[in-house]
Order: C-alpha cells, then structure tokens, then sequence
C-alpha cells in the first residue's frame, strides 16, 4: 500500500465579492482499493464532497469538464460554432447570474457543499499543471446548480436543435431524421429489481441496480464523514452526490421515466405599439425578450461572440415556430431544490426517511426502486409532476392563449403511482409504464391522468416479470443471474409473423435460415449464429417501419409486429443474409464474433478499429427485450459492432445488519489507458461476475492499494 500526502492553498472566489476569500480548511482520506475504486473519508460532508469530486478528476477530468461545459452552455468555447445551438438552448434555461444568486440564497450547508466542489476541483488543478482544461480553469461554487440529476439526458435534450437553430436564425430547417424518431437510436434507459424479506433466501430486501448509459458516463466510489454520510455506487462525473447507489440502510435505483411532465404551448403572437406580445385569454401580454451571448472558438484558436435575443412566455422559452405559432416549452427548473434533493436522499436510512426528502419535489425524470434493513421495498414515480387538465393532448402542443391549459401546482406524493411494500414480494422498473411495477400488485392504470406515461410498455417488462415470479427465495447470486438472464422476448413476437409469410412465399434462398431460426431458443450466446441473424434481421425491419409508426403514435415493436407486411419481414431477411455474406464470406456468423467489447484510448467518443483486439460480448440491444444490455450503432468502415451504451454501473446489494454488495463498472475505473484500472474490470464485466464491494473501513483497509491524505489550510 502507497501514502502519499498532498496539499493545496487555493483561495476561493467568492460570487459577491468576486474577491478572494480564505477557503474552509479541509481533511480528506482517500483510500484506493485493489480495483482502483475510491474511498473517500472526511470529518464533514464539505469534506467528503471536497476529496470525491477530487478523486473524480484524478480518474478522468476531461468528463468532468465536458460535464460542465455543457451544462453551463459553453462547449462551444471547446468544440467551436457547431455547438452553439446546444449552448443557446442550454442557455435558455441556465443562467449564470440566477444560478450566482441561487447559491448565494441557498441554505449554509448546501453552500458548504457546493463550495468543497469547486474547492476540489481547483485544488486537482492546482496539483497538477500537467493537466490543460480546454476552457475550465477555474470552478466557482454556483457552477454545481447548473447540473443537479444525474440522468444520461435531461428533459432540455428533447428540444430538436434544428428547430432551435432555425427559429433564431429565421431560416427553416427540416428537422433531421433522429429528431423525427425514425432513425435507429439504441433506447435509453435501465432496469432496478427491489426484493423484499419475504421473497430473499436470507430474510433481508435485496436490491438490484443496472443503469443503462453511454460507457464509461459515470464514477463508482464511496463518500463518507462523521455526519452521517456513508454512501457508495455511482456518481456522474463531477457531480457532488452518489447518483445510483446504496447506504449502511438503504439503496435507490433510479430508472428513466415515460412520465409526460414536459409540455409546449402553441402561442399567438401579435404585434403592439410595445413590441411583439401573445395573447392570453382575452389579454395580451408583452414577451418575454432576453439577449444571450455565446462564445465560441474560431479555427485559429481565437474566441469570437454571437448575441441572440430569446424570447419567452410565461409558460417557457420559445424553441420553434409550428403551423404560424410559436411553441414555448414548460419544465422543471429548480436547481436549488433538484440538488437537494440529490444529495440529502444519499443520507437517508429507511423508507419514510427517502419519501420525506422526495417531498421536495425536484425529481422530474427518474423513477426510483427503493429498499432499506427494515425490510421495505418501493417503486416511486417522479415527484415532480404538474396538474393538467384531462380534457386536453398533453402530447401535442396546447393552446398557449387558453388560461386552461396552464400549470395548477403539482400532485401531492399520494396522487402517484407507486407501490410500496407489495404482497407479491418485488417491483421493478425497465423505463416503462408503472402499471406492471409489482405485478398483480400494481397501480391501476385508469386511476391516474393519461400523463402519468406516455411510454407504455417495452420487451424488457415482460422478460423482467418473468424472472422475478421465476424465483421464490433470491439470494444475491441468483438476482445477479436475473439480470443478466439470456432470453430475448422481442422474438417470441416477431419471429412467427416472418415463419407465417415464409410459409405464404418460400424459397429455397432462405430455406435454411428460417430453419436456423426455428431451431432458436431465443436466447443470447456469443457461439448464436441464429442470435446474429435474427438481430441484424430485426434492425432491417425496424427500419422500414420506424417513420409510419412515428406517424401513427404506435409503438415500433407493435408495428413489427402488427403492421410489417409479409413482403417487407421476407425482404429484411434477404438484405440481413446479404449483408453479412458481404461482410465475413457467410450469414452464418456467431454474435461473438460480430458485437464485440472494446476500449482503445480514453477518448468521451471511442474510436473502434477492426484490426485492433477486442472482445466477445453476448449481450445485446434493449430494444430486443434483453435486460443485460450491450449496443451501439453500426461504426462507418466497421464490419463488426461495438457498444457504446448499457449495462455500465451494475450492483446487487444485500441489506442485513451489515451490507453486503458486490459490483461492476464497465472496463475499469479509470479513463487513463496507460492505468492498470482501465480495462481490469472488462472480462468481469462481460461474464457477469460482480466483485466484491469494501464497503467497511476493516475491509477496505485489507484491500487497499493507495492512501493519500489531503489537506488544504
């Protein structure tokens, strides 16, 4: 084991004064064990928070600051103009001088937190000058409100950048085809299992934790101090606060949700002796007219500007103009409240604990499973949720002039669907509807407002229901094996309807891929020829169907299965057995051998070569119903595929009177190729076979590989 002490003098800005300011001192021990997992301890939460995001930077700063430049609307400073429309529709909803207010108002603790952030990232910098920030030199501690949830995409990134960028520059844009929704996007999401006493082999609620995100998008470490804080799992980079994760008393899992609380108001615009203005009821109210400047790097380096003059109601910002109307959009933006709310729920230690921190009401994206060692287990709905009026399309534009359609408050927790505690022993969520969450146990879909989902369902429920029921007694190993349980249920759909238009039209060119595929079990292996075929076979099909059940508002597994004509199911086939003819000399090709698993530099956007070493990767794309995840798109020039997003942070946690975990992160736990911990996890990974987590002081301290005191005076 190495000790090595450090020690930094940084001053802080301070947001009112813009002046110097003698920083709080700080104590912090950082233990790395044999995996290179952080365990960070200091005497106050400020300084838990001070060593973690710390440690962060240590592990991969450039995500960190790529983090930030995007939440604070300034990657084009890094990456030039062509990221300006994402900065100015950040921007809409991010500014810095409410944000510099905000944490000026915020509560003393909260501010001790946000201030031990930017503190330890500066303290990183001043460490270590060998490291060059593309824009961010300096942190200041406002700058932690402008990214409060840890979600892969927050609500602003459902915003259509080509609407964005035409609207503000009076040209109109065709929106492109992934905007639209008929182009391949991998889905995103995760999946969460909570088991309770009564259905675990050893008496104690079990929980199940798979994020579903881009590779490598977060941090697994542990946070600790002598208030109260002992929390380990998974944090987005640079953020202040376990994301995903567990305590000594309870774990939460947080999964995307198809709640509707996002909504665009259709607003008529008309002009006044005053300027331009909308009306509202029989009124009209002046807009809403703010100027944004944008900076951003020109070719040789140098910074140049661009001023827009936004607008806005008092629904939202307008992002685009439709059939003569400008559309403003609603949504939360709480950043106070959101952060919170993400770093109090990390403290709290049984079920009535986390509900009352959720009472905040700053959660509006993420579905949580819940369960403590008092036995409890819960499914939680999102807590912000605005009250609409049922007799309007909440899924469509609204009538911004009609008074009706405005926000009345939220729904109190009790309006939500949620299941606490259920009778059959488990609930679940894999990012769709509630209404199977805990089975026969479940909230009754017509007791709730249509907004409640707009998702439905998707493959990964019905595969999750089945090996929950499957199980009498779980014991971590065997909830470990449910989650990465092979079979692809998408297919026990689809599959018949191809073999019933075969049978309509044979032919001899196909006869012996049917059979392959009738000889399937529907199950992942990296030795399937018949896994090969049937997905590439499915990504065809789906394509030819994405843009009309776009239109119809249908869901695309329905239109395969019910729409997909005879002729387009046979025709897939022929282009899928082609395809990979051209590709490897043979159809017959195993999915190892295609879907592989590969890290070659420590690059936000990997690169994938063909000729360069990888690995054989059994798992699969969600969209298929698989609950182990591994997918990406088709890499120009690339015969093979390579993921780029699923199963990243996984871990299974058993809450007795001592909590027992075991884990995995995809790859490794650091971002620096030249690092012993940047692929040491892969194989793991790939098999299924969690570590063990040291979570106690006895059990780190036997595993350590590094020690290193901070200190700054």
């Amino acid at each position: 084991m190495r000790l090595t002490i450090g020690m930094a003098t940084l001053a802080l800005m301070t947001p009112a004064m813009g002046a110097p300011a003698l920083a709080a001192p700080y104590k912090v021990i950082i233990t790395r064990d044999t995996w290179g997992i952080a365990h960070i301890r200091g005497e106050t939460d400020a300084d838990a928070v001070y060593g973690m995001v710390y440690a962060q930077a240590q592990d991969d700063f450039n995500r960190i600051e790529v983090n930030y430049l995007t939440s604070l609307g300034r990657l084009a400073e890094a990456e030039g103009e062509k990221a300006i429309w994402q900065d100015l529709r950040q921007r809409l909803f991010i500014d810095p001088a409410r944000l510099k207010a905000d944490y000026a108002r915020s509560p003393a603790w909260l501010k001790a937190i946000m201030e031990a952030w930017a503190g330890g990232l500066n303290a990183y910098l001043a460490d270590h000058p060998e490291v060059k920030p593309r824009v961010l030199t300096h942190f200041e501690p406002w700058m932690a409100l402008s990214f409060t949830e840890g979600s892969i995409g927050g609500d602003i990134e459902g915003i259509a950048l080509s609407q964005l960028e035409g609207f503000y520059t009076h040209h109109k844009l065709a929106m492109t085809g992934e905007e639209r929704g008929i182009v391949f996007r991998e889905p995103q999401g995760s999946n969460g299992f909570a088991i309770s006493p009564g259905h675990s082999e050893s008496g104690h609620a079990l929980l199940y934790i798979n994020p579903h995100t881009t590779f490598y998008f977060r941090s697994e470490l542990q946070m600790t101090s002598a208030q109260g804080l002992n929390a380990y799992g998974a944090v987005t980079w640079g953020q202040p606060f376990i994301y995903q994760g567990f305590n000594q008393h309870a774990g939460w899992m947080h999964t995307s949700s198809g709640i509707d609380n996002v909504d665009e108001y259709a607003e008529s615009i008309v002009e006044t002796p005053q300027g331009k203005a909308y009306r509202y009821g029989a009124q009209t109210r002046p807009l809403i007219v703010k100027p944004i400047t944008l900076s951003y790097r020109m070719a040789d380096g140098t910074m140049a500007r661009r001023t827009f003059e936004t607008y806005a109601t008092h629904h939202g910002p307008i992002i685009r103009e439709e059939g003569g109307k400008w559309i403003a959009i609603a949504l939360m933006n709480k950043p106070v409240p959101a952060l919170e709310q993400s770093f109090l729920r990390t403290k709290a230690h049984d079920l009535a604990g986390f509900l009352k921190i959720a009472g905040i009401k700053a959660n509006s994206s993420n579905n949580t499973l819940f369960a403590d060692d008092k036995g409890h287990i819960a499914y939680l709905h999102p807590q912000f949720v605005p009250i609409r009026d049922q007799r309007f399309d909440w899924r469509a534009p609204v009538d911004g002039a009609d008074p009706r359609t405005d926000w009345m408050g939220l729904h109190l927790l009790s309006d939500l669907p949620q299941v606490i505690d259920p009778k059959n022993g488990w609930a679940y969520n894999t990012n769709n509807a509630p209404w199977s969450a805990a089975g026969a146990d479940s909230p009754r879909k017509g007791a709730y407002p249509a907004y409640m989902d707009e998702v439905g369902a998707n493959p990964r429920g019905p595969h999750a229901e089945r090996v929950l029921a499957a199980t009498p007694r779980f014991t971590l190993d065997s909830l470990i094996a449910a989650g990465h349980d092979p079979w692809l249920p998408a297919f026990d759909r689809l599959l018949p309807r191809l073999f019933a238009a075969d049978a309509a039209a044979p032919s001899p060119a196909r006869a012996e891929a049917i059979a392959l595929l009738k000889s399937w079990d529907h199950r992942t292996s990296t030795a399937s020829t018949a896994e090969t075929l049937a997905i590439v076979w499915g990504e065809n099909l789906w394509a030819k169907g994405a843009e009309s059940a776009k239109k119809q508002r249908m869901s695309l597994w329905d239109w395969m299965d019910e729409q997909a004509t005879g002729e387009q199911r046979l025709a897939a086939l022929d282009e899928a057995m082609a395809r990979l003819t051209k590709d490897f000399g043979d159809w017959r090709v195993p999915w190892g051998e295609l879907n592989r698993y590969q890290r070659l530099t420590g690059a936000i956007t990997q690169p994938y070569d063909d000729a360069q070493p990888s690995l054989p990767v059994a798992f699969t794309s969600s969209q298929w119903g698989a609950l182990a995840v591994s997918s990406g798109p088709r890499v120009a020039g690339m015969k093979r595929y390579y993921g780029n997003r699923g199963n990243s942070f996984i871990a299974a946690v058993e809450f007795g009177p001592r909590v027992t975990a075991r884990a995995i992160s995809t790859g490794g736990a650091s971002g620096d190729p030249t690092s012993p911990h940047f692929t040491d996890q892969a194989q793991r990974y790939l098999s299924g076979d969690l570590r063990p987590v040291w979570f106690y002081p006895a059990d780190i301290k036997a595993h350590a590989e590094s020690t290193r005191i901070l200190i700054r005076r």
